[in-house]
């Protein structure tokens, strides 16, 4: 059987992709939608299995968006070349690093931000609180410390709007490649840096390990593309969310539940980052709906955390019910190198820190959300004291 074609308005799947996603999930394992010429994997137990099965669903994609803009980063390569590089990059993203070298530095960045905007009684909260706390730790895990916030954010978006531009705009496509080059100017200015003093950054620990020059230049555009839209939606969104659930957010403040608790419920609900693309490598059969070799294929991780065949209230923000199974960071081989650090971030920093250096925070005004590549409030105005 082949997949069955949905249709997508483009621009309402943009703004709300959850009920086509739900209705996909419902009719097949397998959806193709002809305007991203693309099969969805909806079904969060598929995502979860399929992912692993490499030989299938490869990471390798010459002809990609991401491959064409950004280079042959290691999540576009499978099996040794991955590991490889994943092992090279370790030293810097691994548990014990973030918590004996990252943590102190992204409390010191919220800290001096939260210090200079609690006088000023308003902001935009996405702007300038979760755009500027995201850029300086990602500045810092990167090595290119000597980029502007506002530059690094700019750069990130540029990039990830490109990676998704599956609609093929020329001004969206121009703008990428001019923040990758911009990227590699940064980068070049900071080659002699890293190797003069060896630090746990990334830059410092892939020179160290003897990667190629444009495997690092690839995986620094990578981290960047990740580890400043992701970790900055996800503060904003979940400081909406808890706002928009008092009664959660007192639940939190009183410790009966945790701050990353409360972040991985609100990855689950809503995905940063909702989708992965593979290659299908070889002709395949889900569930006896045939994926043809040569094809396209999105993991939609934002449907798969929405699955009603495994969360009890799928599309309610409940930091009480169970989301352990949610596929947020991924589920195989390419599971988010970055997790530990976006985790401490937010769970550890960015969130209790917001709450308690501007009490009486809430909101001032309508928050709109977009993407369904990548998810997150568009801009979020709040008001305290």
């Amino acid at each position: 059987m082949q997949p069955p074609v949905y249709e997508i308005d483009p621009n309402a799947f943009w703004e709300n992709p959850y009920p086509d996603l739900a209705r996909m999930r419902a009719a097949s394992p397998a959806t193709y939608v002809p305007q991203l010429d693309a099969v969805l994997i909806t079904r969060r137990d598929d995502i979860f299995e399929q992912e692993k099965k490499v030989e299938v669903f490869s990471s390798e994609q010459p002809g990609g968006l991401m491959t064409q803009l950004m280079g042959e980063n290691m999540m576009r390569k499978d099996g040794a070349a991955h590991q490889a590089e994943r092992r090279a990059i370790f030293p810097t993203v691994s548990p014990k690093t973030v918590k004996t070298h990252w943590l102190a530095q992204f409390r010191a960045a919220a800290e001096a931000i939260l210090e200079e905007l609690a006088p000023r009684g308003e902001c935009d909260l996405v702007r300038d609180y979760a755009m500027p706390v995201s850029a300086e730790a990602l500045k810092a895990i990167t090595g290119l410390t000597q980029m502007d916030a506002a530059e690094m954010d700019r750069v990130s978006q540029g990039m990830i709007d490109g990676c998704a531009n599956y609609a093929g705009d020329a001004a969206v496509e121009a703008n990428c490649i001019a923040c990758t080059a911009e990227i590699d100017r940064q980068i070049t200015a900071m080659f002699p840096v890293a190797d003069a003093a060896p630090d746990p950054s990334l830059l410092s620990v892939m020179r160290r390990a003897g990667l190629p020059e444009e495997q690092v230049r690839a995986n620094i555009k990578l981290a960047i593309s990740g580890g400043q839209n992701e970790p900055r939606d996800a503060i904003a969104g979940l400081a909406w969310a808890l706002l928009t659930h008092p009664g959660q957010l007192a639940e939190v403040q009183a410790g009966r539940a945790t701050w990353l608790q409360a972040f991985e419920e609100y990855a689950r609900w809503i995905s940063p980052i909702g989708m992965s693309p593979r290659r299908v490598a070889r002709d395949h059969s889900l569930h006896g709906v045939a994926i043809a070799e040569g094809s396209k294929a999105f993991l939609m991780f934002g449907s798969g955390n929405r699955d009603e065949r495994v969360f009890a209230r799928p599309d309610d923000f409940d930091i009480h019910q169970d989301s352990s199974a949610a596929i947020s960071f991924g589920a195989g081989p390419h599971f988010c190198a970055g997790a530990w650090a976006s985790k401490a971030l937010i769970g550890e920093v960015a969130m209790p820190l917001l709450f308690e250096r501007l009490p009486g925070l809430r909101l001032a005004g309508d928050v709109p959300f977009g993407g369904w590549a990548f998810r997150g409030p568009l801009k979020m105005p709040v008001a305290w004291g």
